[in-house]
């Protein structure tokens, strides 16, 4: 078994949104720092393409499957920071990416959303199907919400493909995350900075299958929920926004996961509210919860200035790499979620290196 992670914010940088932002402009590594990849063209079921970045590892080494975030990519400080951890274990290392977000256009007309969990069967299948080794599987966000999705819909046929899953600031509850994201701040800073993206690629979508959706709508979007009305729900089948984040918020499906899963949330996460986050009785028996305070949303930063975003994927695969077998089930701020503990539960002595965290043992 491995000690559960105890993660607290450097002095200087405070806040989920300095913690958010910083971690992904000005931490370290930066892009440069990537290792060098193979980049592979897969053809999709539906005859479109993905395009996934690969590098191998040591015979035999566990090969780890990233799935990003929205509009991320192998490039993405997170990957980085991941693919480095992955490259110093040995281990063969792949991000997908999803549909149109490799710099390139897919042609089918549909493109991705949060709760794919075909789409990632289907990658997962693939990679398992080429691994001689065990496969691990990690998401952010958007990735990790799907990742998620996708253990809850394959329930125990999952350990045929992945020995364990890990989904890191993961929006588990998509109604309260995009009612988080389109208000104030992070309207203005985060539901802009996406949709600067996801306009031109749906308008390139357009161009390639006209009357696809409704242009008219897709031009005045101005939120995200206008936009996943417009383009991500009727091009996927679902009747509409609230339809589609109901049905691929991983949140209420998490009981029926039957690998080792990791769901690793701040709760200062600045679109993710600690609110909406689940507790031990909602995760079932194969679900860890890490909760920290801090943290911001993909970000934990560490170190001094200029920090750097290593710490968390290092946790992250230490939890993988020993097949989600830690002496603790659920590492959270007591106070906070006392009233979610169960009644089987006893509450431990405090984390020798943080006095606000206490271990809750199955």
């Amino acid at each position: 078994m491995t000690t559960p992670w105890t993660y607290r914010a450097p002095v200087w940088l405070p806040g989920g949104n300095l913690q958010t932002i910083w971690a992904a402009i000005g931490c370290r590594p930066y892009r440069s720092e990537s290792p060098a990849y193979q980049r592979e063209r897969w053809r999709a079921p539906d005859g479109d393409f993905i395009d996934v970045d690969h590098f191998s590892g040591a015979p035999g080494a566990p090969w780890l499957v990233l799935f990003h975030g929205l509009e991320g990519s192998s490039l993405s400080h997170y990957a980085v920071a991941f693919a480095l951890a992955a490259q110093a274990r040995g281990w063969s290392f792949s991000v997908p990416h999803f549909r149109g977000c490799s710099g390139e256009p897919n042609l089918a007309p549909r493109s991705y959303h949060s709760g794919d969990f075909e789409e990632i069967g289907w990658i997962l299948g693939r990679i398992r199907e080429r691994a001689n080794a065990p496969v691990l599987a990690a998401g952010i966000s958007l990735g990790g919400n799907g990742l998620l999705r996708w253990a809850e819909e394959a329930g125990s046929t999952a350990a045929s493909r992945v020995r364990a899953v890990a989904a890191i600031s993961a929006p588990l509850d998509l109604a309260a995350c995009g009612a988080a994201i389109d208000r104030g701040f992070n309207w203005l800073v985060y539901t802009q900075r996406f949709l600067r993206t996801m306009k031109p690629n749906a308008l390139a979508k357009w161009q390639l299958h006209p009357g696809l959706f409704d242009l008219d709508r897709l031009l005045a979007a101005h939120t995200l929920r206008d936009f996943d009305d417009c383009f991500t729900a009727p091009l996927h089948g679902f009747a509409g926004v609230d339809d589609y984040w109901r049905r691929a918020s991983a949140k209420p499906h998490l009981a029926a996961i039957r690998v080792p899963a990791l769901v690793l949330n701040a709760r200062n996460d600045p679109f993710v509210p600690g609110s909406s986050l689940p507790g031990p009785q909602e995760a079932g028996s194969h679900v860890t919860l890490w909760q920290p305070d801090d943290g911001g949303h993909a970000g934990f930063p560490a170190g001094r200035f200029p920090g750097h975003v290593h710490a968390m994927p290092n946790a992250v695969c230490d939890w993988l790499g020993a097949g989600g077998k830690h002496s603790a089930r659920y590492l959270y701020p007591p106070a906070s979620l006392r009233h979610v503990i169960p009644r089987r539960c006893k509450i431990g002595v405090p984390h020798p290196l943080d006095n606000r965290w206490k271990l809750c043992r199955a």
